[in-house]
């Protein structure tokens, strides 16, 4: 069964492509430019094809004999719609590496998914470092409370950003935080909440951000609350909400411009040194309406490795036994247990209170 990595030639993509090749894997690479995949598939002795994403015939035509695609090419909010659509139409599942809220919205909305079914086809966006392990997190303190209302997810990590998911932060500053109420994800103020949190490494000061777990948590669990949160000093607590004053501007497209200039001057992604010695620790807590709480925690790896050992995983999963047609996330998929089955995971630690 032939298998594409779409966007290879970029920071993560080609870090997958080429853990793929050690496995013993023949992914082909494909992306916008032959110029840019020719490099690699040649290094790696690797079938290649090149199309763009806005010519929806030409979307067909490259994944023409695909059982399945591993989107890597982001900005997702503008690529994961028509990959997507090319997915549908000639019959391969689709997985992705994004955070993006409103790609995983798209994705399991009830007309997507419906689509999917009927065709056979597994969209499973968000199968890297976001969300395997919030998503595996999520699950599990839903198994251990189910009658959960409120849910918390977080994680403290010192990785680095790769240049694509700098650019990406960039994108989502003008639009300020995300969170899920009573079913609904709603837009909230930047810097909206701070606690006290320890993720497993200590106690900090932590923040509300948009990542992708407002959507997918839901599906995976239907809690229907959601906010998720990373450690941030109070003073970048005080920074973030200031920056509600200005939000208008930074959407404008000059600004947006500059700012994604300074990422691709400044921004290299980690090194596989400084991927092997910073892990991650990821956090959650479900609650009740009598007040019950439950928290769970779980050490992985770092964020990029976990990405690539984690879309691999997913990707394997698939083409060996695929599920029937539908919208999934990678906890839906392979269960709670998931993350703990990942390289440089440990196991998860879950207590009351």
């Amino acid at each position: 069964m032939q298998w594409m990595i779409y966007g290879a030639n970029g920071y993560t993509g080609e870090l997958i492509a080429r853990k793929a090749r050690e496995q013993g894997l023949a992914p082909v690479l494909a992306g916008r430019s032959a110029e840019k995949i020719s490099p690699l598939a040649r290094e790696l002795d690797l079938e290649q094809r090149a199309f763009a994403l806005d010519d929806p015939e030409g979307v067909k035509a490259g994944l023409d004999g695909m059982s399945l695609v591993l989107h890597c090419a982001g900005p997702f909010s503008a690529t994961s719609a028509p990959m997507i659509e090319g997915c549908l139409a000639v019959g391969a599942h689709y997985l992705d590496i994004t955070g993006e809220i409103e790609v995983f919205e798209h994705a399991h909305a009830p007309e997507q998914a419906g689509r999917a079914r009927k065709a056979g086809v597994v969209l499973c966006p968000g199968v890297g470092f976001d969300v395997i392990p919030t998503d595996c997190v999520a699950v599990r303190l839903k198994e251990e409370l189910p009658d959960a209302k409120w849910l918390s997810l977080g994680f403290d990590t010192r990785s680095g950003l790769s240049p694509g998911t700098a650019r990406t932060a960039v994108e989502g500053l003008a639009q300020g935080g995300q969170a899920r109420r009573d079913g609904r994800v709603i837009t909230v103020p930047l810097g909206w909440k701070h606690r006290q949190i320890d993720f497993g490494a200590g106690e900090k000061t932590a923040m509300t951000i948009p990542w992708g777990d407002v959507s997918t948590a839901f599906y995976s669990t239907g809690i229907p609350n959601i906010d998720t949160w990373i450690p941030m000093a109070k003073s970048a607590v005080y920074g973030a909400r200031a920056m509600n004053l200005i939000r208008p501007l930074l959407g404008l497209s000059f600004v947006q411009a500059w700012l994604k200039r300074r990422v691709d001057s400044k921004v290299r992604g980690p090194d596989e040194a400084t991927r092997e010695r910073r892990p991650t620790h990821v956090w959650g807590e479900a609650r009740n309406d009598a007040g019950r709480t439950i928290t769970a925690r779980i050490r992985v790896a770092n964020g990029y490795s976990l990405t690539v050992d984690g879309a691999l995983a997913v990707a394997a999963h698939l083409l060996d036994r695929p599920p029937e047609g539908g919208s999934y996330t990678p906890a839906m998929l392979l269960g709670s247990g998931f993350v703990e089955q990942l390289p440089g995971s440990g196991s998860f630690q879950v207590s009351e209170g």
